[in-house]
């Protein structure tokens, strides 16, 4: 299929009580409103196509974009292009999930998350710290900066509750990935969480929660899964 046919059938999967969802969460015109699943079934159309992707992401419209992100080969991602990403990342679930996946198994994910994170652009942060709890859950402890990431640990600890209101999220976020993916950092992590509490963010016209990250990293260790890696963060 090629870009017109893809944004065709988005068109044709869109529904308006998903527009409506997405809406309630942040999204923009344009865009269809095509369910997440709908969108996986259409990978296969565009994941040998790595300009195809590019293109559906240059589109501007938020179906496209997200199909982008789950069709690209992020080992060919440019560090400009990433950075293009990212900018264009009006909301939370490109940025969260879109920009950051990619990002944390392109060559770039340590360097750009670094970078992104120190941004006074919300939604630049929020890719910064989703990047790194994403790269935190594919790559094996013996390559971690174990340092740098308890100084991140330290950071959310004194800071989080200060943050922009998306970057609090993620920022709780990563004490989950670190306390979840990492043995040697579990019980810091714990610390942190307990230290932090609840955390509050406007989720906006939705029913989404704020996990309690102490919470979640406790269901991890119940079902032994503490330092279980993923294969791969495209989700």
């Amino acid at each position: 299929m090629n870009y017109e046919e893809i944004m065709k059938k988005l068109e044709e999967l869109g529904s308006n009580q998903t527009k409506r969802i997405f809406m309630n969460h942040g999204a923009k015109e344009p865009f269809f409103g095509v369910k997440v699943g709908d969108l996986k079934k259409l990978v296969k159309h565009v994941k040998k196509n790595h300009e195809l992707a590019l293109q559906l992401y240059e589109s501007g419209n938020h179906d496209a974009m997200y199909l982008a992100g789950l069709s690209v080969n992020p080992k060919l991602m440019k560090k400009e292009t990433l950075q293009d990403w990212a900018e264009k990342a009006y909301w939370y679930m490109p940025a969260e999930y879109t920009v950051a996946q990619v990002a944390a198994e392109s060559d770039f994910a340590l360097e750009l998350a670094r970078e992104w994170i120190k941004s006074e652009e919300e939604m630049v942060s929020v890719c910064g710290w989703s990047t790194y709890s994403n790269y935190v859950s594919i790559t094996s402890d013996n390559e971690l900066d174990v340092s740098e990431i308890r100084a991140l640990l330290s950071k959310v600890k004194n800071t989080i509750h200060e943050e922009k209101n998306r970057v609090r999220y993620v920022m709780n976020g990563f004490v989950i990935s670190v306390g979840s993916y990492i043995p040697e950092l579990n019980e810091e992590a714990k610390n942190v969480a307990v230290h932090i509490g609840k955390v509050h963010v406007d989720v906006g016209n939705s029913a989404c929660k704020v996990p309690l990250a102490k919470e979640y990293i406790e269901k991890v260790e119940s079902k032994d899964r503490v330092g279980v890696k993923r294969k791969t963060c495209i989700c």
